[in-house]
């Protein structure tokens, strides 16, 4: 994932320290390449777009093109990590072009492709254009191509001279021979003829890289929050900081003048690649299911490592500590790459294949933007080739959403099937206990009681409770807790005997208040101290639900901030009195307030304990409901 690393120095540090004939050569036919892709119609005549690939070259600081120095012609493009490397300028360049009348016809203009370096562009020995000083700190707009409309003013029949005054500095001061000072091909001719090229190159160079860093910083950021905050899927957090780490390595595309010292900006452009490597080995090594301590200590000290050493090596060897940094990260994750093919091959997984290909497309774009600085590429590819790290890095980033949407999905599927497995179970449990009710046969009962309860409690609880301990994701914990106390409460009316009322309205008691607490809602809970009766388990389960539907809809609808409890035993029968200051419930036409589910479920548990459920409500009077329910009584040894 990370070869292209080798791209930041390599080239400039296997070149020779002057350009040779062969280098030539390749940069003529580099130059005839573009003249037969882009200029069909090429000459010497600026009717159509002319290609000017030799020019003079000339080295001094005067103001003008020196006349008195040595001059040389050369073929553009001119990359001095390979023709100068020990040299931060300035160069003159001087192009000559031919008119036939001034003014011309039509408006003028000339394109550069790419001036990586503090420009100065000359017409006719008048300044035309001024990108930076010719002096640290320089301009690294690298990759944005220049188009600029030649006046006709400045314009004269027959020869034309364009000078171009370059200064960067020296490939031994630079991290990436990506930002060496080059220069290439300059095209002229009508203005409205070049800004299609100008159109077409800026969005390869520069709209695209840029579209992809934002993608990647955006991206980058949601997988590093997301990572973070679920411990249990820790490459995605490593994912996030590898795409942030790589869109900070493209800082060069935003920001064109650095006001601060050419070490301390190569620092600062250095500083995440380090952190990308570190990023990208732990996201390969932990996306395949493997982690070591070595190996998550060893990674951030390198970085450290890697940054010291960048901040105290002397500036004659700065490019070439960047590029053995560069060899060993490289080296690292190429190693982390094989070893999480090596896993997903042997596991028979579908992300072999699809992580496979995108390492095979990364692998491949580094190889051909390797050879453009060696042999003659297409400017097309390699302009492509830089494109497809991040374009990688982007698909990734959605193929791993992709999955989290998926595990989300199949989780949400689980819940809904736990719930109908409640929903189910507590049916057939409400159904079994009618038609035992019905029989009146108390030992077939009891004995189907026991069997269900131990069915549920061996089953469905077990299940339950391991989902609950296990599960990384806190809904379905949560519902999944839920679940499992509505199967307890369950299994006490099946099997439970009958208790002391004063005890199951303490358990009322500790749940209500604490529920209502937790809402911001003030209770108030009265009942007497000491009451000789006590509850069967049926009934301890159906008031318990009771209550806890009144709560529920106390905290959902009521809008109320303060609740009355009132228990009480008259005439043998137990009531409970629960009294909100909410805003009431609307009654329907016919003056009915029982239309709810809910509260028609609570009216029919009480009924089938041969007791009785009213609800009184009016809009702005709160709502109150009264349980009554008969009781046995129960000796005082109980």
């Amino acid at each position: 994932m990370l070869l292209p690393m080798l791209l930041f120095a390599l080239p400039g540090a296997l070149a020779p320290n002057a350009a040779t004939a062969q280098e030539a050569a390749r940069a003529a036919a580099s130059a005839e390449a573009v003249r037969g892709e882009w200029l069909p119609m090429a000459g010497r005549s600026v009717d159509a777009l002319q290609l000017i690939d030799s020019v003079l070259i000339a080295e001094g600081a005067d103001d003008h093109f020196p006349e008195g120095v040595p001059q040389r012609r050369v073929s553009l493009p001119d990359d001095w990590s390979r023709s100068r490397p020990g040299w931060s300028g300035p160069v003159w360049y001087r192009a000559e072009f031919t008119l036939a009348s001034a003014p011309p016809p039509v408006l003028l203009g000339v394109q550069l492709a790419r001036a990586c370096a503090s420009l100065e562009l000359q017409l006719n020995g008048q300044l035309l254009y001024q990108s930076g000083p010719m002096a640290e700190p320089y301009v690294l707009d690298c990759d944005r191509p220049r188009l600029l409309a030649l006046p006709p003013a400045m314009l004269h029949a027959g020869t034309n001279r364009i000078d171009l005054r370059l200064a960067g500095p020296p490939r031994e001061k630079l991290g990436s021979h990506q930002r060496a000072a080059a220069l290439s091909a300059l095209t002229i001719g009508p203005l409205d003829a070049l800004q299609s090229r100008q159109h077409l190159q800026t969005l390869l160079q520069h709209t695209l890289p840029q579209a992809l860093a934002a993608s990647l910083l955006l991206t980058g950021g949601f997988m590093f929050v997301l990572g973070f905050l679920n411990r249990g899927e820790s490459h995605l957090a490593y994912f996030g900081a590898l795409s942030v780490a790589w869109a900070l390595l493209d800082a060069r595309l935003w920001i064109r003048e650095w006001p601060l010292p050419h070490r301390a900006s190569e620092l600062l452009l250095l500083a995440p690649l380090p952190v990308a490597a570190w990023a990208a080995v732990q996201f390969l090594l932990r996306y395949s299911g493997w982690r070591h301590r070595a190996v998550d200590i060893a990674l951030p000290a390198q970085t450290l490592l890697m940054l010291l050493s960048l901040l105290l090596v002397p500036m004659r060897h700065f490019h070439l500590l960047v590029l053995a940094w560069s060899m060993l990260l490289a080296l690292e994750v190429v190693t982390a790459a094989a070893h999480y093919l090596r896993r997903q091959r042997r596991e028979r997984s579908l992300s072999f294949w699809l992580m496979g290909g995108l390492l095979a497309v990364v692998a491949a774009a580094a190889v051909i933007e390797l050879a453009a600085h060696f042999a003659s590429v297409p400017a097309l590819p390699a302009q492509l080739a830089q494109l497809a790290l991040p374009l990688m890095l982007v698909l990734t980033g959605l193929r791993l959403v992709q999955q989290q949407g998926l595990a989300r999905q199949e989780a949400e599927i689980s819940r809904a099937q736990l719930e109908q497995r409640v929903r189910e179970a507590t049916a057939e449990i409400e159904r079994n206990f009618r038609q035992l009710s019905e029989l009146k046969v108390e030992q077939v009962t009891e004995r189907e009681r026991k069997r269900i309860a131990a069915d549920l409690h061996d089953d469905l609880g077990a299940k339950l409770l391991t989902i609950v301990h296990t599960s990384e994701n806190d809904r379905i914990s949560t519902l999944a807790r839920e679940a499992l106390e509505e199967m307890r409460l369950s299994v006490r009316g099946l099997t439970g005997r009958a208790m002391r009322l004063g005890d199951a309205m303490g358990d009322w008691r500790a749940e209500v208040v604490s529920r209502l607490a937790q809402a911001g809602i003030e209770t108030d809970w009265s009942a007497p101290e000491e009451l000789p009766y006590t509850l069967s388990a049926r009934a301890y389960v159906q008031t318990t639900r009771i209550l806890r539907e009144a709560t529920s809809n106390i905290i959902k609808h009521s809008g109320a901030s303060f609740c009355s409890i009132q228990c009480r035993v008259r005439d043998g029968d137990f009531r409970l009195i629960v009294h909100d200051n909410g805003e009431g419930i609307t009654s329907e036409p016919d003056g009915r307030l029982d239309r709810g589910h809910g509260m028609a479920t609570m009216k029919q548990r009480a009924k089938q304990l041969q007791g009785q459920c009213l609800i009184e409500s009016g809009p702005g009077l709160g709502t109150v409901i009264r349980l009554t329910l008969p009781l046995e009584r129960a000796l005082e040894t109980s």
